[in-house]
Order: structure tokens, then C-alpha cells, then sequence
């Protein structure tokens, strides 16, 4: 059946019948990726986050399905969708998400992880936090990569845990980051350029990356403008 998305009535009966198909999916032919999708539905059209949280839970511990474990790791995070907020509930199903190859996961586990490293009482070590992050940036998650970058470029210290500052390395990880389209990233790939930090000084290629960033930014803005002008 075609439906007129421009008719309010058949948009409402396209996005039931979808819900219905989820459902369907999920519980009679138990397709993990619909599972999820089916969580996805009732997180964004019902705004059912109990319900929600219940199908990503499951679809991660019983399936395996990557994307639901970062979903049920922001839930634990957020202690949203019922659920008692919880940092080392929400460490624990973001590595399983990691090792699903879900790098967003890796990369917001990560970033947990080395909070946690830093408080009175830590919940995973640097270098588990480090792990993580490395694994998300290989897995080209680009926050991921310039959160390693930016632990090289100051250093970071836990009890007897240390990370050298590395300019080299850091320059490295922002280059990647700045490739996958984080535009800090490409800033600092910039400033390393000019002053020859972790890099030889190179005033071309200081100004190449600069332009990126510049260009890069104006269109995130023209695309943020859009959506708005959309949504209006």
C-alpha cells in the first residue's frame, strides 16, 4: 500500500501499521535488528522509555545485539525508562557493546570508564577506559579518536596508572578524528602544523587544516539550518 505522507490521517495509519510490523518481527519472527527497531519505535513515537528500555535489555543480554546494548547503557546512565540510575551498569553493557563492534559504545564506555578512573572509588582502570577508546577509534568512531588525542596531548594520571604526554601520538589521533569529520580535530591538527608539535612545523599544511575546519563548521551550520528551517 502507498501512503500520502502529506496526509495526516495516512501518516498516522502508516506509522501504526509500522509499529504493528515491528512487533511483528520482533516477537513472531524474532529478528534481532527488528527487536531493536521496535524499541527505537516506542522510545520515539510513543515515548514508552519503560517499554523501550525492557525490548533493548533483552535484545542485548539474550541476542547479542550490539546497537540495543548502547541503548540500555544510556538508559542505565541517564537512570532512565525505570531504571536506577547506574554507572557500572552502564560500563558493563557499553563493553559488551564494544566487543559487539558497536564503537559508539566503545567510545561512550570509554569516556565513562575514564571518569571513573579518576574518582575515590573507581569503577575500570586507564588503560580498560584506554582500551576502549582505542577499539572505537579503530572502529572510526571519530569522538573516539580525539578523546585519545586529547589524553596524549596533556597526559592523564590514576593512582599509579599514568599516560605520558605524546605529542606524536596525539597529533596521529587528531589527524584520524579530523578525517572522520570531527572539526575540533582538524583545529588542533592546525595549531600542531604551526608551532610543529608531534608533527614538523609546516605552515602549508597548518593552513589546509584550518580551511577544513572553517569549511566543515559553515556546513554543519548550513545543514543545522535546514533541519530548523524543516522542523518550522
Amino acid at each position: 500500500m502507498t501512503y500520502n505522507l502529506k496526509n495526516e490521517e495516512e501518516v498516522k495509519e502508516y506509522i501504526k501499521n509500522l509499529g504493528t510490523e515491528y512487533r511483528f518481527g520482533c516477537f513472531s519472527e524474532k529478528k534481532p535488528e527488528v527487536c531493536h527497531l521496535l524499541g527505537d519505535y516506542l522510545e520515539a513515537i510513543n515515548q514508552d522509555f519503560d517499554k523501550a528500555g525492557k525490548i533493548y535489555k533483552v535484545n542485548c543480554d539474550n541476542s547479542n545485539f550490539g546497537r540495543s546494548c548502547f541503548k540500555i547503557g544510556n538508559y542505565f546512565l541517564a537512570g532512565k525508562g525505570g531504571l536506577q540510575k547506574s554507572d557500572s551498569k552502564a560500563i558493563e553493557y557499553y563493553e559488551k557493546g564494544c566487543e559487539l563492534n558497536d564503537f559508539d559504545s566503545c567510545f561512550r564506555g570509554g569516556v565513562i570508564s575514564f571518569l571513573s578512573s579518576k574518582s575515590k572509588s573507581p569503577i575500570r582502570t586507564l588503560k580498560q577506559s584506554v582500551d576502549l577508546l582505542t577499539k572505537g577509534c579503530e572502529g572510526k568512531n571519530k569522538d573516539a579518536c580525539f578523546h585519545l588525542s586529547s589524553l596524549h596531548l596533556v597526559g592523564a594520571t590514576s593512582g599509579t596508572e599514568e599516560i605520558c604526554e605524546d605529542m606524536a601520538k596525539a597529533f596521529h589521533y587528531a589527524v584520524k578524528a579530523c578525517e572522520l569529520g570531527n572539526i575540533p580535530a582538524c583545529a588542533n591538527v592546525s595549531t600542531m602544523y604551526r608551532k610543529g608539535e608531534g608533527v614538523e612545523q609546516n605552515s602549508g599544511e597548518s593552513e589546509k587544516y584550518k580551511k577544513l575546519a572553517i569549511e566543515m563548521q559553515k556546513e554543519m551550520e548550513y545543514e543545522e539550518g535546514l533541519i530548523f528551517q524543516q522542523a518550522v
